[in-house]
């Protein structure tokens, strides 16, 4: 899938984009690197190290990342992806996060009121040994 430098320079394609089709190229090299690390791992064992939420927020980014992935296909094919239900599944997904966002800024909360009446009560005990 790598391309040499030579490979580069025998395409015909205009002389101003080939940095971007380097920086792409090394994206690709990124996205593939963490796929192989990702598929390393099962993915039950995966989830057996992560709490509830932290394996909704993977099965969320998993299933964003797919389908802009697929996005990205559809359009090398000439598929106009606005028109294809992908997009509503994005859109879908979109909205996921940001209930997700939500319910992190919410979970965190309660965990910072939970902590502060930890430390509230610690320090009561500390004043009723006085």
């Amino acid at each position: 899938m790598e391309m040499s430098e030579d490979d580069i320079n025998t395409e015909e394609y205009p002389t101003e984009i080939h940095d971007y089709l380097a920086a792409f190229e090394k994206s690709l090299g990124s996205v593939d690197e963490m796929l192989k690390t990702m598929m390393s791992v099962s993915r039950s064992e995966l989830l057996q190290k992560l709490e509830p939420l932290e394996q909704a927020k993977l099965d969320l980014v998993s299933v964003y990342t797919l389908n802009s992935m697929f996005w990205v296909y559809l359009a090398t094919q000439g598929i106009n992806p606005k028109e294809h239900p992908v997009k509503q599944e994005l859109e879908l997904l979109v909205q996921l996060e940001i209930h997700q966002a939500a319910l992190n800024r919410f979970t965190g909360e309660n965990k910072n009121i939970h902590e502060q009446g930890q430390r509230n009560s610690r320090q009561e005990k500390g004043i009723q040994t006085r």
